[in-house]
């Protein structure tokens, strides 16, 4: 009976394994088809529709959530318990020893293959950052930065001025214990003063630490307000300059500097000081009248070391900007100059200006330690003179000891703040230089407001007697050029060097303006297109190829986080570099220096290649594509090309190689600025022969053909 009874429970054991595991099968099936479903939605929606997905939409697609078949039914059941709109938020990979490992999506781990995002490209701003700090107007960003500087600064002008109040509590203790305390004897009452001073020098301190935090989070405002500005601006200004505006970033921490400075609270300290004149006067008037008159000499001081040390301390800080200059050249440079030997001459151009700005400053520094001498001197012999005439007064029975003491600390705390704005009276300067430049920029910025956020471009160019003459020299480097190309076109420029084949180049895509005319996409003026949305339609490979230090995933997408790796790896089979790239240890994951390598320079033109026509851009400039190719990525080149032309992309391509003019569909030949010849392949080839011929050259481009 007793195994009978054993037997049933064992088979009822059974069956209640292989119910929970029906269960299991029956949950893990309904899983997988409401996944199913979700694909079989997302593969049939319109890309219309995918463009203008809800977020919500986005969230619950598929390709974001990675489906690993689970081993035990422990997991199983954890995966069961996930609602399916939760599961996007973490992707999981599973260990070596088959543990799983979450970590969040879009972090970017070097070597790692698996997908980095998964989510529709947002054609706008990019990043959280940009969009927190970069606004469309950069003079919205300085007067929001002011603004808040200023509501900052009138808050701890509150504190200063309570905190100076509590200054106070210090002179009248040394009052109360020398004419109150010491005459009466009384423990009682010295317990009692001691209980409400250390209170106030205690409520003191904590006002004092109160606005030095404020001042802080001030300092970290202003850079959160103003870095990206400046840098946006900075960048675009340099395009017509030198690169000197980028050292604005460097005024940028001037102003933080400042802000956190001992000068600014002697700035903040210095309209108190009346409060302290008037209590001196109170005291006893003849004390009063010494103080003024010390003050009235402390500003002349003052003021004296301003006009002498303003002009010194400018001819230091251009000096100091030159160096700076010259030293970013030699980082630039730094192959050549090794390479060439020229490490001495470059740190004598840079130690040129280095010693001016030395010069400068000691000349500067040195007037401003006389005046701060001179200022401190006359601060001591106050005190010496109110110790003296107060004692004078004291015999003469008009005031007691305890008063001439407690004068002559107040006295000093008024005359304190005057002395130390003297002393910092240098980082006052280069503070105010500073705040100027970064106004002006800001304010004078092409960038300074929102554009109107027009269509996608088709990808008609038009170019409108365009005259460019560069300052300072004022020489025409291009005059009166003039063509139109319909969306899907090709052309190619050609010409002699010197011929301004570049510099057009570099006005097709905005990165310098004419001096008169103008260039236009799809009939509007570059000058009057958001400068986000033109960059994300145009594509652009220059002379000198840069890449940007990260992994050749980043440099293709440009930098940017919000993309998908589809639109990464269609960049790269436009560009026929997939192939390239797969060569590589770390596939897309390789990571390149700032001056390229490991990338050789033909590798590295034809990674630039792929950036230029990453996001489907409806317009490329390429400028001497070839130049370090070999005839494998010329073949790559002209494949690239081609791909381009079915894709009705317009292409504009600036070469000297024959090999080129096969895969465009009209010619542009410069001369001196100017064009000299513009029209269909074959129309310019068959001129350029026929024109070779009558001269009795031998032809070289009409193998092109």
């Amino acid at each position: 009976m007793k195994h009978e009874e054993q037997a049933n429970l064992r088979v009822a054991m059974e069956n209640g394994r292989q119910a929970a595991r029906g269960n299991e099968q029956n949950r893990f099936d309904n899983l997988l088809a409401e996944m199913e479903e979700t694909i079989l939605k997302l593969y049939r929606r319109e890309p219309e529709e995918a463009t203008t997905a809800t977020p919500a939409a986005e969230k619950t697609s598929v390709e974001e959530m990675p489906i690993a078949a689970p081993v035990e039914a422990e997991p199983l059941d954890k995966a069961a318990a996930i609602p399916l709109s939760e599961t996007p938020d973490m992707k999981t990979e599973t260990s070596a020893a088959g543990n799983p490992l979450a970590r969040e999506v879009g972090k970017v781990i070097e070597g790692d293959r698996g997908p980095v995002m998964k989510r529709e490209a947002d054609r706008g701003a990019a990043g959280s950052f940009h969009k927190r700090v970069a606004t469309a107007s950069f003079s919205d960003s300085f007067n929001n930065g002011v603004t808040a500087v200023r509501k900052n600064l009138i808050i701890v002008m509150g504190f200063t001025l309570f905190l100076n109040i509590l200054v106070l509590a210090i002179p009248i203790y040394l009052f109360q214990i020398s004419d109150r305390v010491l005459t009466s004897r009384s423990t009682d009452t010295l317990i009692m003063l001691t209980l409400v001073i250390v209170g106030a020098v205690v409520i003191q301190v904590v006002l004092d630490a109160i606005r030095r935090f404020i001042l802080m989070r001030t300092a970290v405002e202003v850079a959160v307000q103003l870095g990206a500005p400046i840098l946006s601006a900075a960048a675009r200004a340099s395009l017509n300059g030198n690169g000197k505006d980028y050292q604005v970033l460097g005024d940028l921490q001037q102003l933080r500097s400042f802000l956190t400075s001992g000068t600014l609270l002697s700035f903040f300290d210095a309209p108190i000081a009346p409060i302290f004149l008037v209590a001196v006067f109170f005291v006893h008037p003849h004390l009063g009248y010494i103080v003024v008159v010390s003050s009235l000499i402390l500003i002349c001081i003052a003021f004296i070391n301003q006009r002498a040390t303003a002009a010194s301390f400018a001819e230091a800080t251009n000096f100091q900007s030159r160096a700076m200059l010259h030293l970013d050249s030699m980082s630039r440079n730094s192959q050549i100059i090794n390479a060439l030997a020229m490490i001495p001459e470059a740190v004598r151009i840079w130690g040129r200006d280095m010693a001016g700005s030395l010069r400068a400053q000691v000349k500067a520094q040195d007037r401003n330690i006389v005046f701060a001498t001179i200022s401190k001197c006359s601060r001591l012999l106050t005190q010496v003179t109110m110790l003296g005439w107060g004692a004078h007064l004291a015999i003469d029975g008009q005031m007691t000891g305890g008063m001439v003491i407690a004068a002559s600390i107040i006295a000093g705390r008024a005359l304190a703040p005057i002395e130390g704005a003297i002393e910092g009276w240098n980082s006052f300067i280069q503070f105010r230089s500073a705040f100027g430049r970064i106004k002006n920029l800001l304010q004078t910025s092409p960038l300074n407001f929102e554009r109107l956020r027009l269509p996608t471009p088709e990808g008609r160019l038009d170019v409108d007697r365009i005259l460019y003459v560069p300052p300072p020299n004022k020489k025409v480097i291009l005059n009166g050029i003039s063509f139109t190309l319909m969306p899907g076109e090709s052309l190619a420029i050609i010409g002699n060097s010197g011929a301004g084949k570049t510099t057009l180049g570099k006005m097709l895509v905005g990165s310098i303006l004419p001096t008169s005319g103008s260039v236009r996409l799809d009939l509007m003026d570059l000058r009057n297109w958001d400068q986000r949305q033109f960059g994300e339609n145009i594509g652009y490979l220059p002379q000198d190829v840069q890449l940007f230090p990260g992994t050749i995933k980043a440099n293709i997408a440009r930098m940017r986080e919000d993309v998908t790796d589809e639109a990464i790896y269609d960049a790269a089979i436009l560009a026929d570099v997939h192939e390239l790239i797969a060569s590589f240890p770390q596939g897309y994951e390789t990571v390149v220096a700032g001056d390229g390598a490991p990338l050789s320079g033909g590798q590295k033109q034809r990674i630039a290649l792929a950036r230029a026509f990453f996001g489907s851009p409806t317009l490329v400039v390429l400028d001497e594509p070839n130049s370090n190719l070999d005839s494998q990525g010329d073949a790559a080149l002209t494949k690239a090309l081609s791909h381009a032309k079915k894709h009705k992309i317009t292409v504009v391509t600036i070469t000297q190689r024959p090999a080129l003019l096969s895969c465009v569909d009209k010619i542009m030949v410069l001369s001196n600025g100017t064009v000299t010849m513009f029209g269909s392949r074959a129309t310019v080839l068959e001129a350029i022969a026929r024109k070779n011929k009558e001269a009795g050259i031998m032809p070289s481009i009409e193998a092109a053909e």
